[in-house]
């Protein structure tokens, strides 16, 4: 697929369905580009779709189909709309650290292809508020999904995930307690975490 040149070939394009809740349309949405006026179109379709259909059928759905409906924040991001938002300290990083990641249309600096989208778990928030607990959102996640990786933020404990043709498996948060909860080479990075989310699942469900 070309990029879209007109206005019906965007709709084309938002028409692509990447697993059976989550259509590219979703992904396209971007506060920077609304405001800006600055194109969020993927200059790759093919590689775009082919990325964010392993985002949503590995990591969005069986998410869904867990936990309940999925809020996407931000997803795609063209690489001007990106490099906008990181020129303007407004939450994105640099495009090369990004390709592979929301600019699903790049592959990364080593040839890999990967997908991000910033998402809310709508049903965790009431636990989430409750008790500060994060961490059990991603415990689940790690020990049931195949993602490469995920940030956690405080505001509805949003949430970055990745997934990579080389995952990397590593959890970071900006809510406390801050920093890096678990990657390769970690004592608590390998078995079962059943205990850690064990409430949270019987809350959230």
């Amino acid at each position: 697929m070309k990029k879209p040149g007109s206005i019906r070939s965007l709709e084309k394009l938002g028409r692509v369905r990447l697993s059976p809740s989550f259509f590219m349309r979703d992904m396209l949405y971007s506060e920077i580009s609304n405001y800006c006026g600055i194109q969020n179109i993927p200059d790759d379709p093919d590689l775009a779709i082919a990325a964010g259909n392993k985002l949503c059928e590995e990591l969005l759905e069986p998410l869904q189909a867990q936990f309940g409906r999925i809020s996407i924040r931000s997803a795609y991001r063209s690489p001007a709309v990106n490099q906008y938002g990181n020129e303007n300290d407004l939450g994105c990083a640099s495009n090369e650290s990004n390709y592979g990641r929301h600019i699903w249309d790049r592959r990364d600096p080593d040839g890999y292809m990967g997908a991000m989208a910033t998402i809310v778990v709508n049903g965790f928030i009431p636990y989430f508020e409750e008790t500060g607990d994060w961490q059990a959102m991603a415990w689940w996640i790690h020990d049931h999904l195949p993602y490469s990786s995920m940030m956690f933020y405080p505001k509805f404990a949003v949430f970055n995930i990745g997934w990579h043709e080389n995952p990397v498996r590593k959890i970071n948060s900006f809510i406390a307690p801050k920093g890096c909860l678990t990657q390769p080479g970690m004592a608590n990075h390998e078995g079962t975490h059943a205990d850690l989310y064990r409430e949270m699942v019987k809350a959230c469900i």
